[in-house]
């Protein structure tokens, strides 16, 4: 079984085994937006054994009219995903992660940007 994706109308690949190795470069790095719709937040919340005002209080801000899940900034300045684990480099919440994570690499952003998008990902392959 193949371990690379493909999805019409972006000019790369992406072959998912590098995640094994990758350290979970997608979840760390500079701060920015994770969004997640209301019903995600309910499932999310609903995995954590939360109720859906407990986990918006404890893992989320909004931002404009969107909620974005809290980072947390780390010594060297850099910045990870609040469900980030370094001991495992992953997901803490993989099975309910939101739409955004699920979609990654294939964001409308990275179609013109593939040399930046190489330098966070290392499972991008040209096609």
């Amino acid at each position: 079984m193949s371990t690379i994706m493909k999805k019409e109308g972006y000019p790369y690949a992406f072959d998912y085994s590098a995640c094994a190795s990758c350290g979970g470069k997608c979840c760390t790095g500079e701060s920015g937006y994770i969004f997640v719709s209301i019903s995600e937040i309910k499932k999310i919340a609903a995995h954590l054994n939360l109720s859906v005002n407990d986990f918006g209080v404890k893992y989320l801000y909004k931002s404009g009219y969107k909620y974005s899940i809290n980072e947390v900034k780390q010594e060297d300045g850099s910045y990870e995903c609040v469900f980030f684990d370094k001991a495992i480099g992953g997901c803490k919440i993989y099975e309910v992660r939101p739409s955004q994570c699920i979609k990654f690499p294939f964001w409308d952003y990275y179609r013109s940007r593939i040399d930046e998008l190489k330098e966070e990902c290392p499972g991008i392959i040209d096609v």
